[in-house]
């Protein structure tokens, strides 16, 4: 790649899909040039369970970018989920001294609340400052120039498994690429799907992937909290498979084509064909059977999630709403089923915000590779991580005065 043509790659490493977007930057717009899907062999709820099976899907994802982008590609920005992520509030605080805030005093701030005890199978992914308080005023989002005598932050900190982001960084090493950074996937899911207001006034967003359901909760333009549920899209897959004594291949199939979670919307004496386990015939089932397989799943997920939320006291937190994204957000009924669980607006978020080949990625299915292109746009180093033996996550000022610098 050409560093002045300022390509840049997104690959979403996802349990039922491997995805590449190949971007291109110019004068502040995105122009997509490039696609490559494959299916995902070798993971499992977000994590490596087969290196070589995941580098061929890898490989064979990034040659398809390639073909299509007229490019080489040679460094990515990937996508990390799974149930190891974490995050955490921080708060740190330093003397000033009644001087003038500099960027470096901002640095000191976030350094200090960063200075907690991480585990030694943990890494930090993520330093997200939400605030900063210059004495006793609060919500600044630029503190430099300011004068005061203390000057404290608030920051959002997401860790993850050392072995889980090593294997990632393995596998994409071991099909030719060099890593520029690991990035959270809800929070590149955002960076494509949600509106500036969406951000600023409080919304839910909701990453239904294959393996993993990715929740992240945005206000004041910044991430206040996450979690990652291990259920999606496949556990779907699997409970039409068991309840339609199915093979799972059928079943997705099955999922994709004739699918709902509203049995109201099913015609009367609507069927569907159903193939059989080893050789057996197909049987005719009414399509009733699946709304009653999907809707109590649905339902289930987004409980735990607003659960989840509830018990953090933030049940007030996203006044905009909640939007779904991600492959299995495209099944029918499942706004529904979520504005029924939460009473607040819901609504299936596309990438927006980029140009070229925009037809082919308005999908929710191409959230996450589009917003690891928007977040590499961000990224002026261009910086990459090499073998496993190489520090994971050594950029972690640079990522703080990034986020800094984007909400001024």
């Amino acid at each position: 790649m050409q560093d002045e043509e300022r390509i840049i790659v997104g690959l979403d490493i996802g349990t039922t899909k491997i995805c590449a977007v190949v971007g291109e930057v110019s004068r502040g717009e995105i122009n997509i040039i490039g696609v490559g899907s494959h299916p995902s062999v070798g993971l499992r709820k977000g994590a490596v369970i087969n290196i070589e099976s995941t580098v061929e899907s890898i490989k064979k994802a990034v040659a398809d970018a390639e073909l299509m982008a007229g490019c080489e590609i040679s460094s990515v920005y990937v996508g990390i989920a799974g149930g190891h992520i974490k995050g955490f509030n921080s708060h740190g605080i330093i003397a000033i001294k009644g001087r003038e805030i500099t960027e470096h005093d901002v640095e000191r701030v976030v350094e200090a609340a960063s200075a907690v005890a991480i585990p030694l199978d943990r890494e930090t992914i993520h330093t997200i400052p939400q605030e900063f308080i210059v004495d006793d005023q609060e919500a600044i989002q630029n503190p430099v120039g300011m004068t005061g005598v203390r000057l404290e932050t608030k920051i959002h900190i997401v860790t993850g498994a050392v072995a889980s982001a090593r294997n990632i960084i393995k596998c994409c090493n071991k099909a030719g690429l060099a890593v520029c950074d690991i990035v959270l996937e809800s929070l590149a899911s955002g960076e494509a799907v949600l509106t500036p207001e969406e951000k600023e006034l409080g919304c839910a967003l909701a990453d239904i992937g294959g393996g993993t359901t990715d929740l992240a909760l945005f206000k004041g333009n910044n991430i206040k909290h996450i979690f990652e549920l291990t259920l999606g899209g496949h556990n779907l897959t699997n409970d039409i498979s068991i309840g339609l004594r199915t093979p799972l291949a059928e079943a997705e199939v099955i999922k994709i084509e004739h699918g709902t979670c509203l049995p109201e919307s099913i015609k009367r004496g609507e069927t569907i064909e159903v193939p059989g386990v080893g050789g057996r015939g197909v049987n005719k089932l009414s399509r009733d059977i699946l709304a009653e397989i999907l809707e109590p799943r649905v339902e289930e997920m987004f409980t735990i999630l607003k659960r989840e939320i509830y018990s953090n006291g933030l049940e007030n937190a996203f006044p905009s709403g909640i939007v779904l994204t991600g492959g299995s957000s495209l099944l029918p009924g499942m706004s529904e089923i979520v504005e029924s669980v939460f009473s607040v607006p819901v609504r299936v978020g596309e990438p927006v915000a980029i140009e070229g080949l925009k037809d082919v990625v308005k999908n929710p299915a191409f959230a996450t590779g589009v917003g690891l292109v928007v977040f590499g746009t961000r990224d002026s180093t261009g910086n990459k991580l090499g073998g496993s033996e190489d520090r994971l996550f050594s950029k972690l000022i640079k990522r703080m005065k990034q986020w800094f610098k984007d909400v001024i």
